[in-house]
């Protein structure tokens, strides 16, 4: 399978630089799984296409402030730092740029020398492992010197950094927002409940390696990065329950769909943590997912791989045409689909 086969023209002008003041009110696209039949509406109509019974299970990551500027402690040579994961308490693999600057050994420092970093190794995706030094708690220094690592196809500045966490994030850990459930609003999800729909909380902490490009040539030599998740005995329970009694189970974003298809064993999901590489692309059985709700991604990229795999390229690729014409907004801050 090609990558190119997953290739769309979109206009820059229709890649979303900023949220919508209602995060309900962005446009919403249902595609009907089996024949491909496309409707249009506004986010909030999302709930007229659940049923009681069903499951919603939403990825309840926290951003952090995850990107440092800062300084060469023997130079002066400008670095910047993008937190990826955190291996031990201080210890952690980052983004460096410009990679150049930091060697084994080099020391950083951020602030007013409030937070220092030594890089210890390279990574094999040519990121560091670093080790920092600070006085206090090490968020909290990091919420006075961080910022939001918004993806590099957004531009223009973030006003509210509360616009790239959902409203029900509380798990910190990513480099990214779970951007499906950036939609929904505290009144949407008691409207969802009130309807006889279960919610679901799992965690599945986003790294960069999701706006990263696909580089082979072909879908099956790629090689997905990995990212940690979460599933408590709660979630499994009620996940578990709605399976069992036929209900469907809906995830909301790519981060919660790859989850859960990594967590099932038999027909259960099973609780715990862990890493997941998990790369979905047509031809993969889905074993616990029943819909989808996710916006528009990038062209060629992992995800609009995934959504593929789920409903049928052609279905995807002829949706986002579809997209397209009727001026839909694109990626992080933009419009959504709901696929079922």
């Amino acid at each position: 399978m090609k990558v190119s086969d997953f290739y769309y023209s979109l206009p820059e002008s229709l890649i979303a630089q900023k949220p919508l003041m209602d995060r309900e009110k962005s446009k919403l696209m249902m595609i009907d799984r089996n024949t491909g039949a496309i409707k249009h509406g506004i986010f909030r109509d999302v709930v007229n296409y659940l049923k009681p019974g069903d499951c919603l299970v939403l990825n309840d990551t926290r951003v952090i402030p995850a990107r440092l500027i800062g300084y060469k402690q023997n130079t002066g040579g400008k670095i910047e730092f993008v937190l990826l994961r955190r291996i031990e308490q201080d210890l952690w693999e980052v983004l460096v740029k410009p990679g150049r600057r930091a060697r084994i050994g080099t020391i950083f420092k951020f602030g007013k020398e409030q937070l220092s970093a030594e890089v210890l190794d390279n990574t094999p995706a040519g990121g560091r492992i670093v080790r920092f030094e600070y006085s206090g708690i090490f968020e909290e220094v990091l919420d006075r010197l961080g910022t939001m690592p918004l993806p590099p196809y957004i531009k223009e500045k973030l006003e509210d950094p509360e616009r790239y966490q959902t409203v029900y994030s509380r798990e910190e850990g990513s480099a990214a927002a779970p951007t499906a459930g950036l939609h929904f609003t505290k009144d949407l999800l008691r409207a969802i409940e009130q309807r006889g729909v279960k919610l679901a909380y799992i965690t599945l902490h986003v790294g960069l390696g999701t706006f990263r490009p696909v580089k082979t040539k072909e879908v099956e030599k790629h090689i997905m990065h990995s990212e940690y998740y979460r599933i408590d005995d709660e979630a499994c329970q009620t996940i578990n329950e709605v399976m069992k009694d036929g209900g469907r189970v809906i995830a909301v974003g790519t981060t919660s769909c790859r989850t859960l298809e990594s967590t099932v064993t038999g027909n259960k999901v099973v609780a715990g943590d862990g890493w997941t590489d998990i790369f979905i692309y047509p031809g993969y059985d889905f074993k616990v997912v029943d819909g989808i709700i996710t916006n528009f991604h990038l062209p060629e990229s992992t995800l609009i791989m995934l959504v593929s795999a789920f409903a049928g390229r052609e279905k995807i690729m002829e949706a986002y045409k579809v997209a397209v014409k009727e001026e839909y907004r694109f990626f992080s801050f933009g419009d959504a689909m709901i696929i079922i």
